[in-house]
């Protein structure tokens, strides 16, 4: 029997300083297409997803509250955790940064191989923090003193700390980017990396004890081991480095990490710089999402505009924002909500669409002097093409072209069944209904990794002969 080729995909895990926003979910829900189509052509998917809890960020909103860091982690990473079965996400896997017996094993393990290479070294350091980012800033990051990715004034911070050598691995890391040994996509972010590398330094790989929460540095136990240092290796610690090495060997490396576009630096520059001094393979791509705006601004709390995830499922079903996630958002670029433009969405192809096409013809087909028929060439060349069409598609990541492709095949289904006017129960009935119906059950397959609740419910209609209304028409817009 054959061996069925793997496929690791990961996302970034969150920060539990605040509960999920929209922002998580669209990553989340990118890799999870991915991951189900990869299932799909029979690969063996690893699909991990977290959460970081370690750093200053999750002590502060604990302190805020009254509670320590660890009751804190713990009620936010549930959070995260739940999304799972609120979004239909298929992940195997959720690792905390925090786990004692899966993640630190693998922290002492990667500390202890950066000293013996004589890549980590102390000293003093003063410079300026964006608790935000969890990270020093340059001037070139900061403007009127305050972070431009956070827009909240950074902190001057003095300690002695140990510093990881990345200086060393730069050169190396132009080479395999510029190669697309690691290929960042899109194209314009990989250019911005190359940019970045003019001008990265060492970096502090540890904080003082007394003001961070997180693991001691072994053998230092003054120091806690930095944030990223910490949150990068999940991608090695749940797989079982420091652990389980015959899982982290069928699994490793990375075929994608999916990311947000705050944090290319850490994924393409720090991360491919430790797994080079660990002497690992390194990842094969970096996938990078945009922002999500609210009807053109960021997203703010004093502007009252942002968008909580769970209130829209609630309100319009997981599918439904599945949906608009996929298709109206660029995955590479920034991306707008707005509830007139999720609704319009919903009622022209959610309701519209498929809907409209799975209950029209399901209902015709139902009719005793329904004769199922062979199909011709016709409907099914479209149907062939758009497949071919959506594979090519999933394959580039590019979702919304895919889903485009797809409602194209159902605006066409439709546009057969009105020309053929099959309610007059002409010659051609029986023939167009059995054409539509098999191209029904293609575009379920098409589906699968994109609103896979749905495809379930098509599925089963079309067994049990039974017409449903998969997306009730929202009549307040």
């Amino acid at each position: 029997m054959m061996k069925s080729k793997k496929f690791y995909i990961t996302t970034s895990i969150p920060y539990t300083n605040a509960p999920p926003h929209i922002g998580h979910v669209f990553e989340f829900i990118q890799a999870d297409v991915i991951a189900r189509y990869r299932r799909s052509l029979g690969e063996d998917v690893y699909f991990l997803t977290g959460s970081d809890e370690h750093g200053l960020k999750t002590k502060r909103a604990a302190e805020a509250l009254g509670k320590t860091a660890e009751e804190f982690a713990d009620e936010m990473s549930q959070k995260f955790k739940d999304l799972k079965d609120l979004f239909n996400l298929s992940n195997d896997d959720f690792i905390r940064t925090t786990d004692e017996e899966r993640h630190l094993p693998a922290l002492e393990k990667l500390w202890n191989k950066l000293q013996d290479n004589g890549d980590l070294y102390k000293k003093k350091f003063s410079g300026l923090y964006c608790a935000g980012c969890e990270a020093f800033k340059t001037t070139k990051e900061i403007v009127d003193g305050k972070c431009v990715i956070h827009q909240k004034e950074v902190e001057t911070i003095e300690e002695e700390n140990y510093f990881f050598k990345l200086s060393k691995y730069l050169p190396k890391i132009k080479k395999v980017i510029e190669s697309d040994e690691i290929r960042i996509i899109p194209e314009s972010k990989k250019n911005e990396v190359l940019a970045m590398l003019e001008s990265i330094e060492d970096i502090s790989f540890s904080r003082d004890k007394d003001k961070y929460w997180g693991f001691s540095v072994p053998g230092d136990d003054s120091q806690v081991i930095y944030v990223w240092a910490d949150a990068l290796p999940n991608y090695i610690s749940a797989i079982g480095y420091g652990t389980d090495e015959e899982k982290f060997n069928k699994y490793w490396p990375a075929d994608i990490h999916c990311i947000g576009k705050d944090i290319v630096k850490f994924h393409a520059i720090y991360w491919p710089a430790m797994l080079l001094s660990l002497g690992l393979e390194l990842p094969k791509k970096i996938f990078v999402h945009g922002f999500i705006n609210s009807g053109g601004q960021k997203m703010s709390k004093s502007l009252g505009n942002v968008i909580d995830p769970i209130e829209l499922i609630q309100k319009y079903g997981t599918d439904a924002v599945r949906y608009y996630l996929l298709r109206e958002i660029t995955p590479t670029e920034d991306g707008d909500f707005t509830y007139e433009k999720f609704e319009q969405r919903y009622n022209s192809d959610l309701a519209g669409g498929i809907g409209n096409l799975l209950s029209r013809t399901l209902t015709l087909s139902l009719r005793p002097d329904f004769k199922e028929k062979k199909p011709t060439s016709k409907i099914k060349k479209a149907s062939d093409n758009t497949a071919k069409e959506v594979r090519k598609h999933l394959n580039d990541l590019k979702f919304n072209d895919a889903l485009v492709s797809i409602w194209e095949l159902i605006s066409f289904c439709d546009k057969c069944i009105n020309e053929e006017k099959p309610w007059e129960w002409n010659v051609g009935a029986s023939q167009v209904i059995s054409d539509v119906m098999r191209a029904l059950e293609e575009i379920s397959e098409l589906l699968l990794p994109f609103l896979p609740e749905t495809v379930e419910r098509i599925k089963e209609s079309i067994k049990d002969k039974k017409s449903v209304t998969l997306f009730p028409r929202l009549t307040k817009i």
